[in-house]
């Protein structure tokens, strides 16, 4: 019985029990905590996710390994095994169930594109049904972190269920970041991620989206976004302080290092921002740039801002996201020919110049026009010398 409960989680056909929930902790460390199904507490995971706090991660790092390891204590309970007697053959299991079982998080419209069909407008494809590659990667890294840590406290299973690429430990452990990065086998389990091309808005679907903005709040997110290139959360967390008018920047604090630092805006989006903000009373130091409109002013969330592009999409039959906002900026500057690689680096924020390379790219939209150039472009006619012509230049 056993064995058949085993092979229908490894195809996808049983469900795994959405029991148990990440919640808020008590205090700072750590800030979030999982809930087994009968409400109580996960000790094991409470230790490694307090560490993990202590070890100067991101406040939503103990959040987002939460949710991976409540998956993985899930489909532990199903199977009816300890979490420190865990073997291979469970992670065998939840790696077959997320690649071949939907993903709850994927909430399609009635009448909506059905999962990876690509968008004749933008050209993207719409999310698939199932766990994403890099999702399942994610969730392997975090369960081998889980066991590495009661290992080394002496606890769990001597052998960690989660396999490693040894070839690749051994390659990375003294690679200069000057050096190039080399070519390994993926360890067992882990799946191959497609490179992902940048994903820019061309210029006239640019303007069919800003155009459905319906307010200046609105226009303003949208021209800040593409010309600074902060990701979303970061432009959503500004304060009121945080708009230097005359250097024409706005602060933010940057998702890698948690620093405060400072992005360019054109005078287009604070022209836009300040009517938004000329709209209300003046606010004060310590609230948030961006609030809501309707109702009981509130800060404006990622959700909401997200709600809003949806919208957008809708009446243009499009598929944008707020991270194309970013891509979008950055496949501008890269490619303006006025900012140098390590500019557009330094605005970006990226810690790898490798990464701001990707966006050198010839974009498609320049590609057509140049095409449609060459493609109209007479043809040469071939000419003769006349006899005449022959005699002057050789004579008779």
């Amino acid at each position: 019985m056993k064995v058949d409960l085993r092979q229908r989680m490894l195809e996808g056909k049983s469900e795994l029990p959405r029991v148990g929930r990440v919640v808020r902790g008590a205090g700072l460390f750590p800030p979030y905590i999982v809930l087994a199904g009968d409400g109580c507490e996960v000790e094991a995971v409470t230790e490694y996710l307090k560490d993990l706090a202590l070890s100067d991660a991101s406040v939503l790092t103990p959040r987002s390994y939460g949710y991976d390891l409540l998956r993985w204590f899930r489909l532990l309970a199903v199977l009816e095994v300890a979490w420190d007697r865990a073997a291979p053959s469970e992670v065998d299991v939840l790696v077959g169930w997320m690649k071949s079982a939907p993903n709850p998080q994927r909430r399609r419209a009635p009448g909506g594109p059905r999962p990876g069909a690509v968008n004749p407008s933008t050209g993207k494809a719409s999310l698939m049904a199932g766990y994403a590659p890099r999702t399942i990667n994610h969730c392997l890294t975090v369960i081998h972190g889980f066991y590495a840590f009661h290992a080394a406290a002496g606890r769990g299973p001597v052998v960690n269920p989660v396999p490693e690429s040894r070839q690749q430990r051994a390659a990375l452990s003294h690679r200069s970041p000057l050096e190039t990065k080399p070519a390994v086998r993926r360890g067992r389990l882990r799946q191959k991620v497609p490179q992902q091309i940048p994903r820019a808005i061309p210029d006239r679907r640019w303007d069919e989206l800003f155009a459905e903005m319906r307010c200046d709040r609105d226009r303003a997110l949208l021209e800040i976004y593409v010309s600074s290139g902060a990701r979303a959360s970061e432009l959503l967390g500004a304060l009121a302080e945080d708009v230097d008018w005359a250097g024409q920047l706005i602060y933010v604090i940057s998702k890698g290092t948690g620093l405060r630092q400072g992005v360019p805006v054109s005078p287009q989006g604070l022209r836009y921002l300040a009517a938004y903000l000329g709209e209300g009373e003046p606010l004060p130091p310590g609230d948030p740039l961006w609030r809501t409109r309707r109702g009981e002013s509130r800060p404006l969330t990622y959700w909401a801002m997200r709600r809003i592009l949806q919208r957008a999409n809708e009446r243009l039959a499009t598929n944008w996201t707020l991270h194309d906002l970013r891509h979008t900026a950055a496949t501008r500057m890269a490619n303006g020919g006025t900012l140098t690689l390590t500019e557009v680096q330094e605005i970006l924020r990226h810690a790898d110049i490798n990464t701001t390379g990707l966006y050198l790219t010839a974009r498609i939209e320049d590609m057509f026009d140049r095409l449609q150039e060459h493609y109209t472009r007479p043809r040469p006619t071939r000419t003769y010398a006349s006899a005449d012509d022959m005699k002057a230049v050789f004579g008779e």
